[in-house]
């Protein structure tokens, strides 16, 4: 099993909290189809063919974990305890943009 690239695991940890591509790529200010690749990737490195089957793979492996907020360093999603994330309500992309709150 080759271990996926930093980008590739951030962006598996939006995955891990609730996030689609969309606000992921919002979030980290990248576009939907870059955010996608990346996911496809980390599957294809951790051999598995689903964005759940990757998130709980890599938190098998120690590789991701919600414990240590800190081990990502670009725009981090909350721990377990921190802040909850608003959900976009409406498909509208105003409403999307109002919804989606970055943790400093």
């Amino acid at each position: 099993m080759q271990h996926p690239t930093l980008r590739e695991l951030t962006c598996l940890r939006w995955v891990s909290v609730g996030k689609t591509s969309w606000e992921t790529g919002r979030i980290l200010g990248l576009k939907e189809r870059t955010i996608n690749h990346h996911i496809q990737n980390a599957c294809r490195k951790l051999g598995v063919h689903s964005r759940q089957a990757a998130v709980t793979i890599a938190m098998r492996n120690g590789l991701l974990s919600f414990d240590d907020p800190s081990s990502e360093p670009e725009a981090s999603p909350p721990t377990v305890d921190g802040q909850s994330q608003k959900c976009a309500s409406s498909s509208s992309e105003e409403s999307r943009d109002e919804d989606i709150s970055i943790p400093a």
